[in-house]
């Protein structure tokens, strides 16, 4: 939260007068990255409240408002639920997760199609072959005062490419997959729904949220990568690229 104290004699015709102080008095933001090792999918939320006190030059209080910053937050998207809840869908949806060497096996032998949800930039670099791409999260394209403020607070971190949902990802989706598909969604780490001592819900990824979304949406043969597309050429299979012009 972000706090803005001011104190401006109301008497005077110019706003900048010269007894006008003003003091930082908090700054911080809420900083959830999805997966540890998938910093472009973090969502950071600033907040801020602005609040302004006029006095005269006796001392006495004159007027006293508060400001609700202008760069609100849009309501909550499904792909903002909280961890927990999308984990507990996914399992209650029957949602496994595969191996990439299995996950390879299924593509060849069952048909399977390989969703690639890391942005378009890296599906280009390297992707599994006949794997096709719609990227869950996308840079900050708008600026609206509430985009000018994720992007401060991905610049804070030292975040300088910040990301936000793609609104059209179901839409593109569904315009390249049937509904019936058998899909292995991937991403770069992959995540995990497995629990463990460090871990109890195990780890969220972009392709776990991709997954939350298309179970959602009405497809019923989800998949999700385990170990992600890292793991994936890290074994050393099969791997496309794309020129970039």
């Amino acid at each position: 939260m972000a706090s803005l104290t001011t104190s401006v004699n109301p008497h005077s015709t110019c706003s900048l007068h010269r007894n006008f102080h003003s003091r930082i008095a908090a700054f911080n933001y809420n900083y959830c990255p999805n997966s540890a090792n998938e910093p472009s999918s973090c969502c950071l939320t600033p907040k801020a409240i602005v609040q302004n006190s006029s006095r005269t030059n006796s001392g006495s209080t004159a007027a006293r408002f508060t400001v609700r910053s202008a760069a609100t937050k849009p309501a909550k998207s499904p792909a903002e639920e909280d961890w927990s809840i999308k984990r507990k869908y996914l399992l209650e949806k029957k949602v496994r997760s595969v191996e990439v060497k299995e996950a390879l096996r299924l593509q060849k032998e069952n048909n399977f199609v390989i969703l690639d949800v890391r942005p378009e930039a890296e599906f280009k670099e390297a992707h599994p072959p006949g794997a096709i791409n719609v990227q869950v999260y996308r840079l900050i394209k708008e600026w609206t005062p509430w985009d000018i403020a994720r992007r401060a607070a991905f610049a804070f971190f030292g975040i300088f490419q910040g990301t936000e949902e793609n609104p059209d990802f179901m839409q593109s989706v569904e315009s390249k997959i049937e509904k019936k598909a058998k899909i292995i969604v991937a991403c770069s780490s992959g995540g995990t729904m497995k629990p463990s001592q460090s871990l109890p819900e195990g780890q969220q990824s972009r392709s776990l949220i991709a997954a939350y979304l298309l179970v959602l949406n009405g497809y019923s043969n989800v998949y999700h990568l385990e170990g992600g597309l890292n793991t994936w050429f890290k074994e050393g299979l099969p791997a496309a690229s794309e020129d970039s012009g």
